[in-house]
């Protein structure tokens, strides 16, 4: 990460959450929307995201039925098998990993069900997608660990 946007981006980012609230709120949408695809390309450019793995440390996706048909099949697992053994269901009753870091994190950082990982983090940090707007709380979350989702609202930030 050495865009100079990105040296101290935690901190910024910090300092910057009520910036961003506003700014997600009265951004000019379908402008945005055009944008989205290369600002998140251009974010990735300068950020691996095996240098961090926030995301997969700290917080678990949504694993919805196809996601637990399909790596449960490729686990080779019945799916209520995969279920007790790896998940739970949260206040929401979406079924998340009982444990944190996500059990198939690595300790390179890499996936180990990568090719079929839930839909939710193959879409994390919805950079390239209306989410980014729509749902201004995990925007505003998002911000907070994940340095695309901070470059991406900072780049936002010039554009208006």
């Amino acid at each position: 990460m050495s865009h100079p946007l990105l040296q101290n981006w935690q901190k910024k980012s910090k300092e910057r959450q009520k910036h961003y609230k506003q700014l997600l709120q009265t951004v000019n949408r379908q402008k945005t929307y055009e944008q989205l695809p290369e600002l998140h390309e251009e974010a990735f450019s300068h950020i691996n995201c095996l240098d961090c793995a926030a995301c997969c440390k700290n917080y678990s996706p949504r694993f919805k039925t196809t996601d637990i048909k399909r790596i449960s099949r490729h686990l080779k697992m019945k799916e209520s098998v995969f279920i007790d053994t790896y998940l739970r269901l949260d206040e929401d009753g979406d079924y998340v990993t009982k444990s944190k870091p996500c059990p198939f994190l690595g300790a390179d950082n890499a996936c180990s069900i990568y090719d079929e990982r839930p839909s939710d983090c193959a879409r994390f940090p919805y950079t390239d997608e209306d989410v980014l707007l729509k749902r201004p709380a995990i925007t505003l979350m998002n911000s907070s660990f994940c340095p695309a989702v901070y470059y991406v609202l900072e780049k936002i930030s010039q554009i208006k």
